[in-house]
């Protein structure tokens, strides 16, 4: 842009903050949808940890060729917001496709974690995981049950040993 105004370098900046940031960043259309439904949906993002914002297209293109997502700009059309994900990744992916399936008109376009651009299938496998704190359970168990199953493994050891000796 030449000599763009102030207002808009700030905005500019004020979303390539949020892109750098966020642990993910995950684009929707809204088209069509009430005030209070978008309210709601931002609501229930908040408790996941996450912040679903609508900015003008071309200055969220900028923004994610700043830091560089740039791949984004093909999912930057139309109206979109930007849920930017801090945290659990797969909760915010749950909550958005939660909302699409009560709200129609609410559609995943993709997103952007780390340095990868996600499609929206993509973004649907995401909402099929676990949560953070059960994957930690479930690695926690394994952490658990590897020295038990080693003391196992080592005691049917010493009595086949033993009764092969006798």
């Amino acid at each position: 842009m030449e000599n763009p105004r102030p207002e808009k370098v700030s905005v500019v900046a004020e979303i390539a903050a949020k892109f750098r940031e966020a642990d993910a960043a995950i684009l929707t259309e809204y088209r069509g949808m009430t005030v209070g439904a978008m309210a709601d949906i931002r609501r229930q993002l908040r408790a996941s940890g996450s912040e679903w914002k609508v900015y003008k297209n071309t200055l969220a293109r900028l923004a994610a060729q700043e830091t560089g997502a740039g791949e984004l700009a093909s999912q930057l059309a139309g109206p979109t917001a930007i849920a930017f994900v801090k945290g659990d990744v797969a909760a915010a992916a749950k909550v958005l496709r939660e909302a699409s399936k009560t709200n129609p008109l609410l559609i995943v376009k993709g997103g952007v974690m780390g340095d990868k651009v996600l499609s929206a299938k993509d973004v649907e496998v995401l909402a099929d995981l676990p949560s953070r704190e059960t994957l930690l359970a479930m690695f926690a168990g394994l952490l658990l049950a590897l020295p038990r199953n080693f003391a196992y493994g080592l005691k049917a050891l010493i009595d086949q040993k033993e009764a092969e000796a006798v």
